[in-house]
């Protein structure tokens, strides 16, 4: 097993999300890999965090990632954070991620969670994405 490949990962999920054109008129840019500091946008995405494990076989390296997607709103209700949410879901199932170390031998939704605090809404979105070290 490798952790070596989630670096890679990481980097075209949020290639893909920073070009979908649906997610980008909702969230505009606000895609990050930590809560921003400061003041933060109306609604944003952030990735990460991520659960890994061994996937190797006989031939090669491999690791099954679980990682997780999250919309955040101080928006009322989450009609907005949904439409991110589903936005957020369409493009990481229908487009490609290219890594540039391993490859991704299928990616697929996991589950979600959608909860509120006193002046937030947040939809997490985990999925399951199985990487091979072999290219």
């Amino acid at each position: 097993m490798s952790y070596g490949m989630t670096n890679a990962l990481q980097t075209a999920v949020y290639g893909v999300l920073s070009a979908d054109v649906a997610l980008a008129a909702i969230v505009g840019t606000d895609i990050f890999d930590a809560i921003p500091e400061g003041t933060p946008p109306d609604i944003y995405v952030t990735i990460g965090p991520e659960k890994v494990r061994d996937a190797s076989d006989g031939t090669a390296g491999g690791a099954v990632h679980d990682f997780s997607v999250t919309v955040t709103t101080t928006n009322a209700g989450y009609l907005q954070a949904k439409a991110a949410a589903s936005a957020i879901s369409d493009a990481l199932l229908t487009t490609p991620l290219s890594l540039t170390r391993g490859r991704v031998a299928r990616v697929h939704f996991y589950r979600a969670q959608a909860g509120r605090s006193s002046n937030t809404r947040r939809i997490e979105i985990w999925f399951r994405a199985r990487l091979d070290e072999a290219s």
